[in-house]
């Protein structure tokens, strides 16, 4: 190369020359190719090497895998109280106000039924039993401060830095962290992690945040909620349904239109039937207009004025306790993305990423519940997390595999899936290419209290010019988490019909059926089960 009196210059492994550089330079784009995929160089000196703001399952997860690598790391997460002045400690949604006290309560519903279940089994009990609804909340309040306890000590066990304080970027590689004291502190970092999650949405009419509750609210609730009306229609709002049922108390759940969309749909209205016959009203088409209250009370009398989605009927009721679960928002409105022009979608609040998690700003990063077209699941999360961490500071490749993810809805009759829905199998395969196996089934254990006969049920989605691989697993029966997970494994690894079909079952659990499908759906073939 001949010598020259300009500095010669390459940015990834290319050499651009003097005039390009200098414009470059001049367009602040020089930067911009030096950050590519997130590979800052080292021209500032920063506070930390990463900050994550949200102390959710994501956020906890990455914080903890980039201390692995003796990164300098922080985490701030801030709980925004409800409109009723609840908050919680560390840990997010998961552990605080959803999966965790969703399914202790869930369980204790199962134990009521359990106990009507145990006198055919030969126990024999005269008195009448209740549900003490403080001993539970103590009892499951109690187990929550143990983990929220635990994930602050994991945290100062691993060096990560731990501000309960809220995060909002204030200029390039700076966030703003206030505490409950209004106490402001500016931080910098090379790498942000946004994983702020998501908290329940409002209606938005006269009465909503004065006198309803959300599942941010629920599970601390100190009474028990007495005659309760759950509005909407997704996983969070039948489940807690469901166990509030089984705790005894009277139910109804008001319906827009259809149950858990983006679920199987067959599976979705299976469950509102079993629900339905286990005594829980639905007032399907109506939405509520207005709130008020009627008396004070823990819990106080509630009036719910409602409005046909068909036309202009109204509707009124009387009701102890209003849950509203007609969906979450994400929390990215107020953490001054716009500072620093991380784009979101400006309808949902989501964030869009590539395929590794990185938002249109280089250095910014986004896991969890935030993300647009992405699974709302804390193992995603964590698994997203864990993954991006080990790419930025460990060399890996790995990506998070958002298909074939398993999930399970805790409403009375547990619902499991993996893989694809029928509609969106029959709408990416084409019919002709899907052939759908299913089956009810009588889990031993109900035969003997004689009841739910035939109320369980399997069905598999295969592709037929895959060698009938099975793309879609669902399953409606007890325990349908423990199953799920399991065969979760097999798809991903590509399990097809025939192998299924050669797979010893084991005698006598729910989950054998799935080893002796044989009536195809579009057959219209009987398949209630008698016998064993």
């Amino acid at each position: 190369m001949a010598e020259t009196s300009q500095p010669v210059v390459f940015v990834r492994k290319k050499q651009i020359d003097h005039e390009k550089t200098l414009t470059a330079h001049k367009e602040g784009n020089l930067q911009k190719l030096l950050e590519m995929n997130g590979h800052t160089p080292v021209l500032h000196s920063y506070d930390y090497d990463l900050i994550v703001i949200g102390g959710g399952s994501g956020g906890l997860a990455a914080a903890k895998e980039a201390a692995k690598y003796e990164k300098k790391v922080m985490v701030l997460d801030f709980v925004t109280p409800t409109p009723l002045g609840n908050s919680w400690g560390l840990g997010g949604t998961c552990v605080n106000v959803g999966c965790i006290p969703k399914k202790l309560m869930h369980q204790a519903a199962l134990l009521g039924q359990a106990l009507q279940d145990s006198r055919k089994f030969g126990w024999q009990f005269t008195e009448e039993v209740e549900h003490n609804w403080m001993t539970m909340t103590e009892s499951v309040q109690n187990y929550i401060g143990s983990l929220n306890w635990g994930y602050r000590v994991a945290l100062r066990e691993k060096k990560v830095t731990y501000e309960n304080a809220y995060g909002e970027f204030v200029g390039p590689h700076t966030v703003k962290a206030t505490n409950k004291r209004g106490v402001e502190k500016l931080y910098t970092a090379e790498r942000f992690l946004i994983a702020t999650g998501e908290r329940p949405r409002y209606l938005g009419i006269p009465g909503d945040k004065e006198y309803c509750i959300s599942s941010d609210d629920l599970f601390s609730l100190p009474y028990c909620p007495g005659k309760t009306l759950v509005v909407g229609a997704s996983y969070v709002a039948l489940e807690c349904a469901g166990f509030l049922a089984g705790l005894g108390l009277e139910v109804t759940v008001m319906v827009r239109s259809i149950l858990l969309r983006g679920f199987d749909q067959d599976m979705a209205n299976r469950i509102g039937e079993y629900m339905e016959e286990h005594g829980i009203n639905f007032i399907r088409e109506f939405v509520p207009i207005k709130v008020e209250q009627i008396e004070e009370g823990t819990p106080g009398r509630l009036k719910v004025i409602a409005k046909s989605t068909k036309g202009n009927q109204i509707i009124e009721g009387e009701y102890n306790t209003v849950l509203l679960a007609i969906g979450r928002d994400a929390c990215t409105r107020k953490i001054g993305l716009d500072k620093v022009g991380v784009k979101i979608n400006e309808k949902t609040g989501k964030i869009p990423v590539n395929d590794e998690e990185q938002t249109n700003v280089p250095y910014i990063y986004a896991v969890g519940d935030v993300l647009q077209d992405k699974l709302e699941l804390t193992p995603v999360a964590i698994q997203a997390g864990r993954l991006l961490v080990q790419r930025l500071y460990a060399g890996a490749t790995s990506k998070c595999d958002y298909v074939n993810v398993p999930t399970t809805v805790f409403t009375p009759l547990e619902y499991g899936a993996c893989g694809y829905s029928e509609e969106t199998a029959v709408e990416k395969f084409g019919e002709e290419n899907i052939e759908v196996y299913h089956s009810n089934f009588w889990p031993l254990e109900w035969t003997v209290p004689s009841r739910d006969n035939n109320k369980c049920y399997a069905k598999i989605i295969c592709n037929i010019p895959d060698n009938e691989r099975v793309i879609g697993f669902h399953v409606l029966g007890p325990n349908a988490g423990e199953v799920t997970q399991g065969f979760a494994a097999a798809i991903k690894c590509g399990i097809t019909k025939e192998q299924l079909d050669s797979t010893i079952g084991i005698h006598p659990v729910c989950a054998e059926i799935f080893t002796t499908l044989s009536v195809t759906k579009r057959s219209g073939e009987n398949i209630l089960q008698a016998g064993c």
